[in-house]
């Protein structure tokens, strides 16, 4: 089959590579539509020790079983493999599980044709949905749980509570507007990147330039850092109220320094936050298909074959979109 093989730091080759062999468990599932991760440009970066190339990337993906138990259904991928048997499997919270694995990760992920997988990890797509909207299904349900982790530790309803989102790629944008749909009484988005806030604003947000807009006033009750940098988790708590709540989802950079001090003398509740559960990815999946955050037309589809020059775009800040999704 043809995949997107990355290869080196910020070298990727479309080339072929050797048909998947499902094993017992698992289903052969032809990919539909895939999108490229912060992630997997995290990985393209040479910045992943746990993503060794060569390496088939790839994690939020659409597609259609063609063997196993329910062939010719269209599914999701669930890209998270876990035990099922542990204490946090047990509990539903199976994104803790201490063996999880992740497709893209240590095993063949989505940028190829062909991807076998467990069939545990498949959820059926509504009938009619496009398949480039269902591979939004990941990024939305690590946004999905970032808010309803950091709603349950909010003193205040989101109804009454000002928010802001630092980031404005698929899971900052969509957490914008998963936000505005459960009724936050404000909603800002801080970007950096003009095209990307564009983007943001023709999709109905409150989008700013941080560096434009220094003196951002503070006081919100919840900011989603989508990004993971020393910079953002500053001005993150920087601009939280006190006895508020930042929630952490990016990863760019997990060293650097933390203002503790101020955390703590504030009462802020500083939450970490891993991916999602199944009950995430499901409740993102309906969203998406029935239209509570929008349109959907922010993202930017290109074929697999194309998929290096996307990565490249995206590392120049070329790229308006939110999320780029490769089509095999």
């Amino acid at each position: 089959m043809k995949a997107l093989v990355y290869t080196a730091t910020k070298q990727t080759e479309y080339r072929d590579e050797p048909e998947p062999q499902p094993e017992n468990g698992e289903a052969l599932v032809r990919i539909e539509a895939v999108g490229i991760c912060g992630s997997d440009m995290h990985a393209w970066h040479g910045h992943d020790p746990r993503r060794v190339p060569p390496l088939i990337l790839g994690h939020e993906a659409c597609g259609t079983v063609l063997e196993g138990s329910n062939p010719g259904t269209r599914v999701v991928l669930n890209p998270l493999i876990t035990c099922g048997l542990c204490r946090y499997c047990v509990e539903g919270r199976s994104n803790l599980c201490p063996s999880r694995d992740l497709i893209g990760m240590r095993r063949p992920g989505a940028f190829g044709e062909r991807i076998a997988i467990p069939e545990n990890n498949l959820i059926a797509v509504p009938d009619g949905m496009d398949p480039a909207h269902a591979a939004l299904t990941e990024p939305c349900a690590t946004a999905w749980h970032a808010l309803a982790l950091a709603a349950r530790a909010a003193w205040r309803p989101l109804a009454e509570s000002r928010a802001l989102v630092i980031g404005g790629g698929s899971v900052g944008l969509l957490g914008a507007l998963i936000l505005k749909t459960w009724g936050a009484a404000e909603v800002r988005l801080a970007e950096t990147n003009a095209l990307r806030r564009e983007t943001a604003t023709a999709a109905g947000l409150d989008a700013f330039d941080p560096i434009a807009e220094p003196a951002v006033p503070a006081g919100f009750d919840l900011v989603l850092d989508a990004v993971g940098m020393v910079a953002t988790r500053r001005a993150a708590t920087q601009t939280v109220a006190p006895g508020g709540v930042v929630a952490h989802v990016g990863l760019q950079e997990p060293a650097g320094d933390f203002d503790a001090r101020s955390v703590t003398l504030s009462e802020i509740t500083f939450v970490g936050v891993y991916t999602y559960t199944e009950t995430d990815l499901r409740a993102s999946l309906a969203a998406l298909q029935d239209g509570r955050l929008g349109s959907l037309n922010w993202i930017d589809q290109r074929p697999l074959a194309e998929g290096g020059r996307a990565f490249e775009d995206l590392d120049a800040g070329r790229s308006s979109a939110a999320k780029v999704i490769l089509r095999p």
